[in-house]
C-alpha cells in the first residue's frame, strides 16, 4: 500500500525552498467535524494538496482537521476552490499569516491523530461541535471592557509569555491539557461571568469553550479566527489593539510582531528581547529566548554545555548525546529560565 508521503531528506528541502524565488502565502485552518474515517480522508487530502504544491503540517482525526500550511500564490483561487468541494469544509476561514515571506514550511506532513488537539479526555466527554458564541474583534474588544469578563489566554506559557491580551489570565501550563482542569478550578465562582477565550487561530479555544459549556459556564466566547485574524480586523477596521507583543506561531518563524511592545526577556542575559529559537545542538534541541548578544556567545545555543558540545567531532557527538543530559532533555519548552547556561560540559 502507498501511505503517500514525501520521502525527501528535509534539509535538502530546505535548501530548495529557501533558494526558490517561488511566492507562497502562510495560513492555517482548522474544523471540528465527526470524520467518519480519518485515514481515508488524510490519504484524498494528501494527493489534493500534493499536487497544488501545499507544503505544511496537518493532523486528521475522528474529530475534524488542523492545518499549518503554505500555498504557492499562484495556485491560491485553485487551492481555495478545492477546499471548497469538500462539503464540511465549504464555510472554513482561512487564517492568513500577518507577518510572512513564504519560507514557513518545507515538506507536505499529513498525519491521523487521536486528536487535533489533545485534551486528554475520552471520546464522549462532550460534544467538540457544541461550541461557544464567535465574536470579532470589534466585539471581543466590547466584552474586554465589561467588569463581568474574564479573559482566558488559552495557550501555553511559552507563547504568552512574549504576547497576550491586556488583563488576560495566562495559566501556567504546558500542554492544553493542563490548562482545562487548572482553569476551571479557578474559575469554578464565576460561571455567571462572560468567559472571553482566544488563542493564535480559534482551534483550542473552541474545543475550550464546548468543555466550558459542558461545565455549565453560562456565557462562553471565543475570539473568531484567534489572534491572527484579530490583529488583521484591528488593522484594517482601525480599532483599539488590546494585544501587546508577539503572537508566538508553530512555523519556522516562531512568532509575528502585532504591537511594538517586548514584553519577555533573554533567558540567558535577562535583556529585554522576544525572539523564540531552538538550541543549535539537536541533542537539545530546546525552545527559549534569546536576544542577539548571547546568540552570538553561545552560537545559537542554551548553554555553554550545547556550545561546546557542537564543536566536537561528528564522531564524538555521535558517542556522547545519548550519554549527556542537556537543558532539552531536562525540561520542556521555555523552561529554560530553571537551567544554569554556564554549566560546563563534562566528558
Amino acid at each position: 500500500m502507498n501511505h503517500l508521503h514525501n520521502k525527501v531528506n528535509r534539509e535538502e528541502l530546505k535548501k530548495k525552498l529557501l533558494e526558490s524565488a517561488e511566492k507562497r502565502l502562510t495560513l492555517s485552518f482548522y474544523k471540528y467535524y465527526h470524520i467518519g474515517n480519518p485515514r481515508l480522508f488524510r490519504d484524498h487530502l494528501f494527493i489534493l494538496f500534493d499536487k497544488l504544491g501545499v507544503l505544511g503540517r496537518i493532523y486528521v482525526a475522528k474529530e475534524g482537521i488542523n492545518a499549518q500550511i503554505s500555498v504557492p500564490e499562484a495556485k491560491k483561487e485553485e487551492f481555495v476552490k478545492a477546499i471548497h468541494e469538500i462539503v464540511f469544509l465549504r464555510d472554513l476561514r482561512l487564517n492568513y499569516a500577518i507577518e510572512d515571506d513564504g519560507k514557513s514550511f518545507f515538506k507536505l506532513t499529513i498525519k491521523v491523530k487521536n486528536k487535533i488537539v489533545a485534551d486528554g479526555l475520552k471520546d464522549d466527554a462532550f460534544d467538540v461541535t457544541d461550541k461557544g458564541v464567535h465574536v470579532d474583534a470589534a466585539k471581543f474588544n466590547e466584552l474586554a471592557s465589561k467588569e463581568k469578563t474574564v479573559i482566558l489566554d488559552m495557550r501555553n506559557h511559552y507563547e504568552s509569555e512574549v504576547g497576550h491580551f491586556q488583563n488576560a489570565i495566562t495559566p501556567d501550563v504546558e500542554t492544553f491539557r493542563d490548562s482545562l482542569p487548572l482553569i476551571e478550578q479557578m474559575l469554578e465562582d464565576k460561571k455567571d461571568h462572560n468567559l472571553l477565550m482566544y488563542c493564535t487561530g480559534g482551534i483550542r479555544c473552541e474545543k475550550a469553550s464546548a468543555y466550558y459549556k459542558s461545565k455549565g459556564f453560562e456565557n462562553v466566547y471565543q475570539l473568531e479566527g484567534g489572534i491572527i485574524e484579530y490583529a488583521r480586523q484591528v488593522k484594517n477596521k482601525n480599532l483599539e489593539n488590546k494585544f501587546i507583543g508577539k503572537n508566538f506561531v508553530f512555523d519556522e518563524r516562531l512568532g509575528e510582531r502585532i504591537s511594538n511592545d517586548v514584553i519577555a526577556k533573554c533567558h540567558q542575559c535577562g535583556k529585554v528581547c522576544d525572539t523564540h529559537t531552538n538550541c543549535a545542538n539537536d541533542a537539545c534541541h530546546i525552545l527559549f529566548i534569546q536576544c542577539d548578544e548571547c546568540g552570538k556567545e553561545y552560537e545559537g545555543c542554551c548553554s555553554k554545555k550545547c556550545k561546546d558540545f557542537i564543536n566536537l567531532s561528528q564522531e564524538e557527538r555521535i558517542t556522547l548525546k545519548t550519554k549527556i543530559e542537556f537543558n532539552g532533555t531536562k525540561f520542556g519548552k521555555g523552561r529554560y529560565k530553571a537551567v544554569k547556561k554556564d554549566e560546563p560540559l563534562e566528558i
